[in-house]
């Protein structure tokens, strides 16, 4: 069964939020209203809504690395990860963790990148040579 995620958070200012998901992810917009945008999240759904956003903090352990909690991301294609990561650093994004691979030569081999977008709300973008490999053991 194939299935899309719907993720609703805040923000502080929606044409600020236009630019960033819009112009720098590459998301198109869709329906919106004077309170909130919806986008099309690479085929899933992101609502962004004005309001206050989650209070986050590095408190996640991966390997010896602490990770903001909470976070939302992709999972993406190893070739689709690294046009995403090109346009990123194009755009001149403040990585929390700049795009790297994790884990080589393991079981669960990835590439990540971790940032925020204008209003703190990390995100973590993953790339899978396999994406039959995301959950190995």
């Amino acid at each position: 069964m194939r299935s899309l995620f719907h993720f609703a958070f805040n923000v502080s200012d929606l044409d600020q939020a236009r630019r960033f998901y819009g112009d720098v992810l590459g998301c198109t917009e869709g329906r919106s209203t004077d309170s909130w945008v919806d986008f099309d999240f690479v085929g899933h759904q992101l609502s962004v809504h004005l309001g206050q956003p989650f209070k986050t903090e590095r408190t996640g352990h991966v390997g010896d690395t602490l990770v903001p909690m909470p976070h939302f991301g992709l999972v993406l294609a190893l070739p689709d990860w690294q046009a995403m990561a090109k346009r990123l650093q194009a755009a001149g994004t403040d990585f929390l963790f700049a795009p790297q691979v994790r884990f080589e030569g393991q079981p669960g081999e990835q590439w990540t990148m971790f940032f925020c977008d204008p209003f703190g709300n990390p995100l973590e973008i993953k790339g899978f040579r396999d994406l039959d490999a995301i959950y190995a053991a």
